[in-house]
Parts: structure tokens; C-alpha cells; sequence
């Protein structure tokens, strides 16, 4: 009795230990996109042994704006490649300080930078106090141009 008990209490471990491992799919949608400086400047090979300089490459790199249930994550993809559609909902786990995005069952997830995380009910807060002083701000503009 004592064997069988502990046997199924090892398999339930094994099998949470495992599914952690894994991760655990969020579902979430991406509500905000603009295309932001990579910080990374490609140099080429010849540059680096004294040959005449050629011009650096800057690359742009996606940044988005991954809303889910609790928690809000600006991330940034690696590449300019990495592309995903807006206003969809998309299946994302959390791996170390990366975020990888698995969209329309693809085969392989892509893998983006957390730049920022917060909680959602605190961006929801300073995104209606940046539209109420959006309206005042444009309120204003209105009654200076009618004067």
C-alpha cells in the first residue's frame, strides 16, 4: 500500500516537474506595434583589421506590446523578421528572460527580449490618465483656436 502510494506521488512530481520544464502555454494578444532601434550595430569583417571603414548597418528590430490576463510585456524581437499579426490572440511561455511566441501553430516559436513588464491593472491606470490628458491637452488646443 505504502509502495503503490509513493509510486503515484513520484509520478504526479515527475509529471509537474516535467510540464514546468516544458512551460506552460499564456494565452495573450498583441495590441501595440512600432519598429525600434535593435541597439546592435553590424560591423563587417574587413572594419575590424584596419581596411577602410564601410558604413555601419542599424538595423530595426518589432516591438510589441503583448497584453494577457495579468501581466502586460513590451518585447522586442531579435531581428526585423520577426513578425507577429496584431490583434490576434497568441499562445507565449515564459523562458528565462525570454518570451517565446508560438503563432497559428507553427512549427518552431520565436523568441523575443522582455524589455518591460507590468501589471495589468496598473497599465490600464496610466493608459487612462494618458488619455484623460490627452483630451484635456486637445480641449485646450480647441479653446485657444476659437480665440
Amino acid at each position: 500500500m505504502k509502495r503503490a502510494f509513493t509510486a503515484i506521488f513520484l509520478l504526479c512530481i515527475c509529471s509537474g516537474l516535467a510540464s514546468a520544464q516544458i512551460g506552460m502555454y499564456q494565452h495573450g494578444s498583441v495590441i501595440r506595434m512600432h519598429m525600434a532601434d535593435c541597439g546592435v550595430t553590424r560591423h563587417s569583417f574587413i572594419t575590424n583589421f584596419g581596411s577602410p571603414a564601410t558604413p555601419n548597418v542599424e538595423e530595426y528590430c518589432p516591438e510589441y506590446t503583448l497584453l494577457s490576463d495579468n501581466v502586460v510585456y513590451l518585447i522586442v524581437g531579435k531581428s526585423s523578421s520577426q513578425l507577429i499579426p496584431l490583434a490576434q490572440s497568441i499562445d507565449f511561455r515564459l523562458q528565462k528572460s525570454e518570451l517565446a511566441v508560438r503563432v497559428d501553430d507553427a512549427k518552431r516559436e520565436s523568441k523575443f527580449t522582455i524589455k518591460e513588464m507590468m501589471v495589468r491593472s496598473e497599465w490600464e491606470r496610466i493608459q487612462r490618465h494618458m488619455e484623460d490628458r490627452m483630451k484635456s491637452s486637445e480641449e485646450q488646443t480647441a479653446l485657444k483656436s476659437r480665440d
